[in-house]
């Protein structure tokens, strides 16, 4: 085992902990946490085996395994950071009509208050 493929190993693994650590104690939703669980898997995977790496390099036609690596990770978490984008994305609609649900609660809410002061 080479030093990179121990390190990515051991981060992988580190990810994976903190991941199940921050599930346990709430501070993550089980729903997001799948995808980076997912992640530090498929970083297990290929640091794990070392020759998935060397397979990944001749596929891609590509000269350096590090090269792969680091083509890999990225992909890996660009999905990540996309999946987490459309999460947020949803979350800001739902805050905007949230908000103007409230918007008309409280109109109705003085407008009635109007109405008791006036009788």
């Amino acid at each position: 085992m080479t030093a990179t493929a121990g390190f990515l190993m051991a981060v992988s693994l580190v990810l994976i902990l903190a991941v199940l650590i921050e599930v346990r104690r709430a501070h993550i939703r089980v729903e997001y946490s799948v995808s980076w669980l997912a992640a530090g898997l498929a970083l297990l995977l290929v640091s794990g085996f070392p020759g998935t790496l060397s397979i990944l390099t001749s596929w891609l036609h590509l000269e350096q395994e590090p090269l792969t690596l680091l083509l890999v990770v990225g992909c890996i978490f660009l999905f990540v950071l996309f999946r987490l984008s459309i999460v947020v994305s949803s979350l800001k609609d739902n805050n905007i009509a949230l908000a103007q649900r409230v918007a008309i609660l409280e109109y109705r809410i003085a407008a009635r208050h109007e109405e008791e002061q006036s009788e």
